[in-house]
């Protein structure tokens, strides 16, 4: 007897009832499903009672690619529908589909993502032809909300239309061979029983075609090995790669194609309630969730919008001709009785996608009421891979399982907390939930010796460790394996690398660090961006600075990194060109370089009067950004004024009036840099008690500004506005306090410094609104309207 073959969407209750229907009236011998063959061994395992939905983690590592995807599950998917219906009616059920690592799906995280985007015209001639804006809409109106009579035969002609305009790539080809040779398989073993085949709509029509053909040559005539007992041998992962597959829970946000999941149907929770009790009962319960939400929120909904929206969706029921109502004429109907406002966004529900911001907040109650909020749960006696047994023993061991409101206080110089301290970090890097770091030492540069880690909320946590299984069977092997990916594009991209090497020091990752040194200190002399190479400089810094909490000795590895680093930056920033504006990683560069030259003087290839040099040249280059001329001025004199150093550089009250001359802008940013490198230039001269500038100059810098920003005018003050203030936000409250007292002083005037710290408004918008009364005034002095009558 040949093979049943139904086409499905993934995640649909109409197919999800087709197949449920099918299997009772066929009573097959053998039921075929689009999913992971590697599971068939372990069909016992789903079907263990879990609360789904619930998904097929599965994930590939070898040396040269890394992958994962997942297979979901929920009440009306029709995979799961088969599987369970299958067993019940005593049928044999196989998962036909290749394993998640085989090249095949190399692209791919989602084994059931819709084919939708490559059979993409032939929808839009469907939806222009029904009247519809969507896919989804079109979906609901030829099946969802139809009769059940005749589906299948629908389903069939909206299939083989659909494929008939696409052509399948290389991985689908090597999946319809594939699940092909299980349908031959199963038909030859089923004798003259039915044989039933469950997969995507995409797949049906070249499976059909596939099976029909009867071509066979060698074994079977389709390349595919097999075994003893004449099915189909599962794919192997290729010698040395890791690989396997574990059940995780899922959640309905997941599902959900307004939260970017790509595949099957949208709005899980609304499908959960068609699935469960009908579309009746369904747009019913839609209405009246999105008004207890929206009333949550303190949105004016009253019972007459309620009954508006009632009759809206009815009438949209009708006047479209659907039997029942969908989803698209309920929440159509909810927003033409809920929204006034002109939206400046189509709805989206025309469409597919993720919610964008900044939406209307009654279309966000009601993509989040149709998306529910249902999480799954796996059955306890769901085997779990090592590193979740690992990770339950260590944080027993170390007393770290405290419980959801948990909060832990470490000592860093104490051995345990420091062990608790990297069991923590190394959860953190494999994004696991449970815990966050509100407090502690950030890249190595503050000698902080404590942290403190508060609880946060749990939801997630058990499907990320299962997801971070793929990383390693231990913790400490996977959160190595996790940063070792995080650094895979090498240190001579730079981006990250620094987190990953101070992430590495906090998880005690001893060995993976002194790799990452060896890339570091090879390759710092390459890197051509001044911000990460900076970053790295600074993590290093501080590391060989404060190796008593970390354990990092001052080893030969830290010291290239510091050496080679620091050499590379000068290079870099003498050469630097450039546009407008304050670049705060380069910034923090020139702050890292000054801290090398004055705490590490031994590492460097180059002496401070080098540096010195370097830096008197960079702040005199009139062809170098002007946030980088004052950062190189205030690393001139920060390194001048140290002892046994050569004099100090120009005077700073000539140097800012010079500055000033190229306008107000160029002022606030070249004084940007200055204070990230020598913020006493201003509160050195505030506390001298004779008014002169922090090295004796004859005016203090602070004087110099006040006279400078008195004297501009309405327009360039307040074009200069925003880089001034931006300027002096690298200033921390106290020192702003003492500039603001003295600024006071110079006025003769006197009351709190605060008064000149705390505005009513944003100072911004104060000088705009002056600046806009101004206008007016001046056009009405034009145009003689300013009399008093």
């Amino acid at each position: 007897m040949s093979a049943v073959f139904l086409g499905v969407r993934h995640h649909s209750p109409a197919c999800a009832r087709l197949v449920e229907r099918t299997v009772t009236e066929l009573r097959p011998a053998q039921v075929l499903i689009e999913g992971p063959a590697e599971m068939n061994g372990r069909l016992d395992e789903l079907l263990l009672g879990h609360e789904l939905p619930v998904a097929v983690f599965s994930h590939y590592r070898d040396g040269e690619r890394a992958s994962t995807s997942w297979a979901p599950l929920c009440d009306y998917s029709p995979e799961w529908v088969a599987l369970r219906a299958g067993r019940a009616a005593g049928a044999r059920v196989r998962f036909i589909d290749l394993p998640a690592w085989h090249p095949a799906f190399a692209e791919r995280t989602n084994r059931y993502a819709d084919a939708e985007a490559r059979y993409a015209e032939a929808t839009e001639r469907l939806c222009r032809r029904f009247a519809v804006d969507s896919s989804d809409a079109l979906w609901d109106r030829l099946f969802e909300v139809e009769p059940d009579s005749g589906l299948a035969e629908r389903l069939d002609a909206y299939f083989a239309l659909v494929r008939g305009d696409a052509e399948a790539d290389a991985g689908d080809r090597a999946r319809e061979s594939y699940m092909a040779a299980w349908v031959r398989a199963a038909v030859a073993a089923a004798g003259d029983r039915p044989v039933l085949v469950v997969t995507g709509g995409f797949h049906q029509p070249a499976l059909r075609a596939l099976t029909a053909s009867g071509a066979r040559g060698g074994a079977d005539g389709d390349g595919w090995e097999r075994g003893a007992d004449g099915w189909p041998v599962v794919p192997a992962p290729p010698d040395g790669a890791m690989a396997g597959s574990f059940l995780v829970p899922y959640s309905f946000r997941k599902l959900d194609a307004f939260a970017g999941y790509q595949s099957g149907m949208p709005s899980p929770g609304y499908y959960q309630q068609v699935w469960e009790a009908g579309p009746e009962a369904a747009a019913d319960g839609l209405l009246r969730v999105v008004v207890e939400r929206l009333r949550a929120r303190k949105y004016p909904v009253s019972t007459s919008d309620l009954i508006a929206a009632r009759s809206l969706a009815e009438g949209l029921t009708a006047l479209r001709g659907h039997p029942s109502p969908a989803r698209i004429d309920v929440l159509d109907g909810l927003a033409g009785a809920l929204i006034t406002d002109d939206l400046d966004r189509p709805l989206p529900w025309t469409g597919r996608g993720s919610l964008t911001a900044g939406a209307h907040p009654a279309v966000v109650e009601m993509v989040a009421a149709c998306g529910g909020d249902r999480t799954g749960r796996l059955h306890p006696r769901t085997p779990a891979p090592p590193l979740v047994h690992d990770v339950a023993a260590q944080l027993a061991g170390l007393a770290l399982d405290g419980g959801p409101e948990a909060t832990y206080r470490l000592d860093l110089t104490d051995a345990t907390d420091l062990e608790r301290s990297r069991v923590l970090h190394r959860l953190r890097v494999l994004g696991v939930p449970g815990q966050v770091r509100t407090a502690g030492p950030t890249h190595g540069v503050d000698p902080v010796f404590t942290e403190r880690w508060e609880a946060q909320s749990v939801l997630g946590r058990e499907a990320a460790l299962v997801e971070a299984g793929a990383y390693g069977a231990t913790l400490a092997e996977a959160a190595a394996v996790a940063l070792t990916e995080r650094t895979r594009s090498g240190p001579a991209e730079a981006d990250g690398a620094a987190g990953a090497l101070f992430d590495a020091v906090l998880c005690g990752m001893g060995g993976f660090s002194e790799q990452l040194l060896e890339e570091l200190s090879s390759s710092v002399g390459e890197l051509q961006v001044t911000g990460p190479l900076g970053e790295i400089l600074a993590t290093a810094l501080g590391l060989w600075r404060h190796d008593r909490v970390f354990g990092m000795a001052r080893g030969p590895l830290l010291a290239a990194v510091i050496g080679g680093a620091t050499e590379q930056l000068l290079w870099l920033l003498e050469g630097v060109r450039g546009s407008s504006g304050v670049d705060f990683p380069r910034l923090r560069a020139v702050v890292a370089v000054r801290d090398a030259v004055l705490h590490a003087p031994e590492l460097l290839p180059v002496t401070r009067e080098v540096v010195a040099g370097v830096a008197r040249r960079i702040a005199e280059d009139p062809q170098a950004p002007v946030d980088v001329r004052g950062a190189a001025f205030g690393l001139a004199r920060s390194l001048g004024r140290a002892p046994g150093a050569p004099g100090a550089s120009s005077d700073p009250a000539r140097v800012v009036r010079a500055v000033a001359r190229s306008g107000a802008d160029a002022l606030g940013d070249w004084l940007a840099g200055l204070f990230a490198l020598a913020r006493d230039e201003v509160t050195g001269a505030v506390g001298n008690d004779d008014g002169r500038g922090a090295d004796g100059a004859s005016e203090s810098l602070i004087d110099v500004l006040d006279g400078l920003v008195s004297a501009l005018s309405d327009e360039e003050f307040l074009s200069g506005l925003p880089a001034l203030r931006q300027a002096f936000t690298f200033f921390p409250p106290r020192e702003r306090d003492r500039i603001a007292a003295r600024l006071l002083e110079r006025r003769g005037v006197r009351g709190s410094s605060r008064s000149l710290l705390r505005t009513t408004a944003d100072p911004l918008l104060i000088a705009r609104a002056r600046a806009l009364e101004e206008s007016v005034s001046r056009l009405l002095t034009r145009y003689e309207l300013d009399a008093t009558p």
